[in-house]
């Protein structure tokens, strides 16, 4: 039961829209449901490099770390605004495929993987997420406490998986309804302007 809770939570916590869960629902309606899923490979492979740290005792430095927390933010802030200007430079640019005109072409799968990555791993929100919410849920009788961080974590992942699985159908669902080129364009701008409210948002707020 305590496990089911924890899921519960978590998988409301993975569902709440943010940058990892717009891009995964654009590669969606891009690459279809298995292209969108590789790439959030990559979020899911930052995620468990915070999990190692918080089992390693890495997560209350990183938390408590005013320094780094800035630096990441920063990070997130400058990684953001990128992916929102090329992705608004590719809807304007003539003859521009849209839903994917930003993505390389040799190697696109491993570059959608290598955003999700980087969206999460600069990301100070899911640093939080893995420094102050999951030690929550550690019951000292349970066990050793990075046994169960461990645990935790495996389960997390697993709820973040599911959620991103929800936004990759949203997006693939969209791409077989296959949308006008003009729509197309319009949801490409609209992509790249959430994405630089993001960055602006990440901005402004406090560490």
């Amino acid at each position: 039961m305590f496990v089911l809770g924890f899921l519960a939570v978590s998988l409301l916590v993975a569902l709440t829209p943010g940058a990892n869960n717009l891009l995964a629902l654009r590669h969606g309606m891009s690459h279809g449901f298995g292209g969108s899923m590789v790439g959030v490979g990559g979020r899911l492979v930052a995620f468990a490099v915070l999990v190692l740290a918080v089992v390693a005792g890495l997560g209350p430095l990183l938390s408590a770390s005013e320094w780094a927390l800035t630096v990441i933010k920063w990070a997130g802030v400058a990684y953001l605004a990128y992916l929102g200007v090329t992705t608004l430079w590719a809807s304007f640019r003539p003859g521009a495929e849209p839903g994917g005109a930003e993505v390389p072409a040799s190697g696109p799968v491993f570059s959608l993987a290598r955003k999700e990555f980087l969206v999460a791993i600069t990301n100070p929100k899911a640093v939080l997420v893995f420094t102050a919410f999951v030690p929550q849920f550690v019951v000292p009788e349970h066990g050793a406490v990075t046994g169960q961080l461990a645990v935790l974590g495996a389960f997390y992942l697993i709820a973040e998986g599911v959620a991103a699985g929800v936004f990759a159908v949203v997006g693939a669902v969209i791409k077989a309804v296959r949308l006008s080129y003009r729509a197309h364009r319009r949801l490409d701008r609209a992509t790249g302007g959430v994405l630089l409210g993001m960055a602006g948002l990440l901005a402004v707020e406090s560490t």
